[in-house]
Parts: C-alpha cells; sequence; structure tokens
C-alpha cells in the first residue's frame, strides 16, 4: 500500500487544466505558503506551475508538496543550485521532527531512523539492502535499466505500535493500527514498528536483541506475512526512486501494487534474501483462487482501467489477487512485452491521469492482447499452476 494522501487534492487543482508547465530547473526554488493562520518558506524545486497558479513542489529531502493557488503567497529563484540533502543532513531534520528517544543507523543506501534497538535497525539495513540489491539485479537482467536514487532512502521504525499508530494516523486514517508497515509517496519515506514483540509472543526483552536474534524470531514463519508487508512498502519505495514509476503520475495501480507483491517473498533463511525473484505468492493464489468463484465477466477490463477495486475495501482483496495473478502471468509468460509496458509507464508525467480507455489501449499495444484472447491464457495458465 502506498499512502498517497495529496491525490486528490491535486487532483481538484489542475485536473481540468488543459496545459501544465513542468519544470525541472537547476537552479534552487524558493516557494511560501500559507497554511493555517501561519507561513510556511521551503527551498526546493519546482516541478509543476499549473495555469491556476496551483504548484507541485519537491523540497530537498525528496518530499512533494501540493498547493493551491490560494495557497501560494511566493514563487522565487536564485542561482545556488539544486542539491538534495545528504544522509547526515536528512538525519538531522528527522531527529529534529521526531519525538524524543530516536537514533540514526546508516547503510549504504538508506537512513533508519529509530526508537528501538539497534539490533533491530541493522536488521531492518540488512533487509532492505538485500532488497535493493535483488531488485536492481533482477530489473538490469530484464533489459531495464534504473537510475540510481537521487535522494537517501527513509525508513522510520517505531519501538511501539501505539506510537507508529499514532504518527501515521494523518495519513493512514483511522486504520493505522491495523497496517504493519506503508511508503508515503508525499514524504517519501517508509514506516513501520518493530515486529519482534509481536511474534515473540510480547517478549519485551526481544527487542534488545541482536540482528542474529531479531533474524530467528522474524524467520519463522508465523511471522512471513508481516515482514512480507515491509519487504512489499520498500519495493514501493525503490520502485519510486530508481525510475520504475513517477510519483504522482499515472501508474495502474494494480501494476504497482502487481510488482510490490512480485517480490514480497524473501527467504529469511538465506544469507542473501532472495533465492529467487517471482516465486509463488502462495497468500495471493490462495485468495485469487477463491475469487475466481465469483469472478464477473469484466474482471480484468476494470482492473487494467481503473484503480478503484484496490482502493475500496470492500473489494481490495480480490483486487489485489487477480493484480498479483496477472503481474505473475505477463512476467512469467511475456517478459519482454512486460519490460516495454514498464518502459511506457515510467515515462508518465505527473499530474496527468489517463481514462479507462487510454490505459486499456496502451495495455493492448503493448501486449498485442485483446481481452478476450488475454482472458483465455491468463486463466488457462492458473488452472494449469500448480
Amino acid at each position: 500500500m502506498a499512502v498517497d494522501p495529496g491525490r486528490r487534492a491535486m487532483v481538484l487543482i489542475v485536473g481540468a487544466i488543459a496545459a501544465l508547465a513542468a519544470a525541472q530547473a537547476s537552479a534552487i526554488d524558493h516557494l511560501v505558503l500559507q497554511r493555517g493562520e501561519g507561513t510556511v518558506g521551503l527551498d526546493g524545486r519546482t516541478m509543476i506551475v499549473a495555469q491556476d497558479g496551483s504548484v507541485m513542489f519537491q523540497t530537498r529531502d525528496g518530499t512533494i508538496w501540493l498547493a493551491a493557488s490560494e495557497e501560494v503567497q511566493g514563487l522565487s529563484s536564485d542561482e545556488a543550485p539544486f542539491q538534495p540533502f545528504t544522509k547526515e543532513q536528512i538525519a538531522a531534520r528527522l531527529l529534529a521532527e521526531l519525538p524524543a528517544g530516536f537514533d540514526v543507523y546508516q547503510t549504504s543506501n538508506y537512513v533508519i531512523c529509530h526508537s528501538t534497538s539497534r539490533g533491530y535497525a541493522q536488521w531492518c539495513g540488512a533487509l532492505l539492502e538485500r532488497l535493493e540489491m535483488a531488485f536492481t539485479n533482477y530489473w538490469t537482467r530484464k533489459g531495464f535499466a534504473l537510475a540510481k536514487p537521487e535522494f537517501p532512502l527513509v525508513a522510520i521504525v517505531f519501538a511501539e505500535k501505539k506510537a507508529y499508530a499514532d504518527f501515521s494516523r494523518p495519513e493512514v486514517g483511522e486504520g493505522a493500527e491495523s497496517v504493519v508497515a506503508y511508503y508515503s509517496l508525499r514524504t517519501n519515506r517508509i514506516t513501520m514498528y518493530d515486529l519482534t514483540g509481536v511474534e515473540a509472543g510480547g517478549n519485551a526483552n526481544a527487542r534488545r536483541g541482536s540482528a542474529a536474534q531479531v533474524n530467528r524470531i522474524l524467520a519463522q514463519p508465523a511471522a512471513a506475512p508481516t515482514v512480507a508487508t515491509i519487504v512489499h512498502e520498500a519495493t514501493h519505495q525503490i520502485a519510486y526512486n530508481c525510475g520504475l514509476h513517477a510519483r504522482y503520475s499515472d501508474c495502474p495501480l494494480w501494476f504497482s501494487e502487481g510488482i510490490a507483491m512480485y517480490f514480497e517473498t524473501p527467504d529469511l533463511t538465506s544469507s542473501r534474501g532472495w533465492r529467487s525473484i517471482g516465486q509463488i505468492n502462495t497468500m495471493r493464489l490462495r485468495h485469487f483462487r477463491d475469487y475466481l468463484r465469483r469472478r464477473p465477466a469484466d474482471s480484468l477490463a476494470t482492473l487494467l482501467g481503473e484503480d478503484r477495486r484496490l482502493r475500496d475495501s470492500s473489494s481490495a482483496t480480490d483486487g489485489y489477487a487477480e493484480a498479483w495473478a496477472l503481474t505473475y502471468f505477463l512476467a512469467q509468460q511475456k517478459p519482454k512485452e512486460y519490460v516495454e509496458y514498464l518502459r511506457t509507464l515510467s515515462r508518465k508525467a505527473p499530474q496527468r491521469w489517463d481514462e479507462p480507455a487510454t490505459r486499456l489501449a496502451e495495455f493492448k499495444e503493448a501486449f498485442g492482447y485483446d481481452l478476450e484472447q488475454l482472458e483465455s491464457d491468463f486463466l488457462r495458465f492458473f488452472a494449469k499452476l500448480r
């Protein structure tokens, strides 16, 4: 689940605008916003200025701000070049933003700000680095060259679930307690909490263990779904930072979630974490086969053309299961076409939302399929899958 708290607001601002003026200027920009009774000053770069004066702006930590025209009090530039914050600068800002009791652990690609044990932070860092390596190697072998992330990748890890839920509720909503981890399109961070107390039966002493002890707890089969959620959200973060997806662009939800589910099967008994990418996701397969008993005739068309089935809690389980199934089928049976489709989606400009007919046409062009033939091949494939 990639949390997107700003999309709806920005669509209302710029959705009806005929043309957008996009800028990726090398100079640093300064934006002043009216927020509540005060103003906020931001340094970064202007990504979009719409005809009505609304702005999409990225600060030096990678956060994206969506501002309505009436909020914009000033926008200027100077000759100093735009430079992302370093890991040290981001760490200092995180410690100033978060409650007391947080510390920082850094890896090659990540800044992990945590209020739990250093051993757990080290376990998270090792898991995230193995994922980043596996992800990069997988797409490189497929012929899709990934970009190096422009911003350091940030993970926030709370020691306690309640503190995590209180912090996350403004972005995730009232269901924050039921969400193990999430990636925010706005802040570009993943946020989670220490799972060892939960998976060790509430044993608080487990949190004081080493990374190896943490791994022994979380390598148990019962912990697999919760660890898979962390991997799922971290996959979103990597995908949106290496050029696979573009934040706030029209990447179909079935596609972005399908990739995250394709990678969410780590093998924690292996030092590499992933012995092979794209193993059968048994939980998603079970849900998909259950869905097949009541699956409507237009299921593929609605999955490809719209996002509502994955956003609506009443249909999300079925929607996610079919998104994984379609991703698995295409990656296994049509790998070259799948990568070309990925290239098409990766070039989407931000804040331009396609109609369902456009999405369907792009899919058909990439795969050479009419939906009837796709339906037949897709269902036949899963009837034979064991």
